[in-house]
């Protein structure tokens, strides 16, 4: 047997004002060799999938491992010249037996509203009918009919936080494997639920949803069972939540069963997670008299293609005169820049975000004290380190505010202990992020308070401005099914 393996990844948020181009893939991951050293988490798939295939005695080509930060649409001569890198490499590599990919499933591209859909054809022309194509997917994605039809098995990580990338990995090999030795023939079915909406796992009841999925795997001839959550900030016309059933032959029971499930969850909508205003999340922190309160910027989260960069929350936090509030993190190389030049102690009048643009609000003017600098700073999300690049603390008559120079969402505590920041003296943290800091920050909150704020990201799925996918979906139609 011979695995070819690649990996080409980036979310796009059809609506953020920041292209995806050459410094967003090279920043982060960019490598042939992703499976042979400590490349992080966005190559945490190909360094199990060379293990197992090893293993087995199985001969492994790897092609290209890349990622970029969540922006724009990647500018196409990018994406066509990643593309066609890797799909040289899978000729050079043929005759294989097996193909595994591990990307996003929201990649858009200039000309491109389907980037996965787009390699899997490509990749089924070059290797033939027979060839097992396993791909897997964050479930933030556009499952779409290109990809249906020409990849053999598909599977989303289950979790959301994506705390699962590796065994979902291990679940991809082991299927894809079985089927390239005729122990099973997978058949892939979906079903669409014509809802958008936020399925955080860790709270009910997508968490007993999630558990009952799970516990169809490997029973009465299913192999696999993903839940599609969709990216709402895609302008993609698959957009939106989908059922994905994997099962050994049976078209009938795939279909039936992710039918079923997707009509489960269209009776949970009701009893779903939804988020307060910006105002009235920060009146129920305030009212809570417990600290510290972890509040959660939720439209400005670098992971979902915002600037990392807006200024509503801060705004608020000083029309009322909160202290002890701590900010992570801002986006401005060029200020983290000045303020490492003055130095550590030094008093500095600055001007914080709102710089990329409307979606980021009004700069927000401030004299500030440097509290603490820090080079090529690390968070983690899980095992995974995540860079920071440099970092500064910045401290206003009680306002605390981390400014870094790499793009990025808040994972973990370290974004802000990293500095020497005391989170436990603190009333309230602002964490620039939609769900992926709750694994760290949860152990340490007095409570968490998701905020429905502003910004490139809003949680408000009725309002967001598609051009290519319908409006017949859950919640801007009560119900789209009539």
């Amino acid at each position: 047997m011979k695995l070819f393996m690649a990996s080409l990844a980036t979310e796009t948020n059809s609506f953020s004002p920041i292209p995806t181009g050459w410094s967003g893939f090279k920043e982060h991951l960019y490598t042939k060799e992703a499976s042979r050293g400590d490349a992080g988490l966005y190559a945490a798939a190909a360094t199990l999938w060379r293990k197992r295939a090893e293993a087995l005695g199985w001969q492994v080509a790897e092609g290209l491992s890349t990622y970029a930060q969540p922006a724009g649409p990647t500018v196409r001569s990018v994406y066509e010249t990643m593309r066609d890198d890797i799909l040289d490499d899978l000729r050079a590599a043929m005759p294989v037996d097996v193909v595994l990919m591990s990307m996003h499933g929201a990649m858009i591209a200039q000309g491109y509203d389907d980037c996965e859909g787009d390699m899997m054809l490509r990749v089924r022309d070059i290797v033939g009918p027979d060839a097992v194509i396993g791909l897997e997917l964050d479930p933030h994605c556009h499952l779409t009919e290109l990809m249906l039809d020409n990849a053999t098995a598909i599977i989303c990580y289950k979790e959301y936080p994506h705390i699962d990338v590796v065994e979902r990995a291990e679940e991809l090999f082991t299927l894809c494997a079985d089927a390239a030795t005729g122990k099973t023939r997978p058949v892939m079915r979906d079903y669409d639920c014509r809802m958008m909406a936020m399925y955080h796992t860790p709270f009910e009841p997508v968490r007993s949803y999630v558990d009952r999925m799970s516990e169809m795997e490997g029973q009465d001839g299913i192999l696999s069972v993903s839940l599609v959550h969709g990216f709402p900030w895609g302008d993609n016309p698959r957009c939106g939540t989908r059922t994905l059933v994997i099962t050994d032959g049976d078209e009938s029971l795939a279909g039936k069963r992710a039918k079923a499930l997707g009509q489960e969850l269209w009776e949970m909508r009701d009893e779903l997670r939804r988020f307060p205003s910006m105002a009235d999340g920060i009146d129920k922190a305030v009212a809570l008299n417990a600290a510290p309160v972890v509040l959660a910027d939720f439209a400005d989260n670098a992971g979902g293609g915002a600037p990392s960069d807006s200024t509503f929350v801060l705004v608020e936090a000083i029309k009322r005169g909160l202290k002890d509030i701590a900010f992570a993190t801002f986006w401005d190389p060029v200020l983290v820049g000045m303020c490492i030049d003055a130095g550590e102690g030094a008093e500095m009048d600055v001007r914080i975000g709102g710089k990329i643009g409307p979606m980021s609000g009004d700069p927000v003017d401030l004299k500030v004290v440097v509290r603490g600098i820090k080079r090529d700073s690390v968070q983690h999300l899980g095992s995974a380190e995540m860079n920071m690049g440099d970092c500064v603390w910045l401290e206003s008559d009680g306002i605390h505010i981390v400014v870094n120079t790499r793009r990025t969402q808040t994972f973990h505590p370290e974004a802000f202990t990293n500095l020497g920041i005391d989170l436990a003296a603190l009333k309230y943290i602002v964490v620039k992020s939609s769900q992926h800091f709750y694994d760290g920050f949860a152990p340490i909150a007095a409570e968490v308070i998701h905020l429905g704020t502003p910004g490139a990201i809003t949680p408000d799925f009725t309002i967001v401005p598609f051009t290519k996918r319908d409006g017949n979906y859950w919640p801007k139609v009560e119900n789209p099914f009539t």
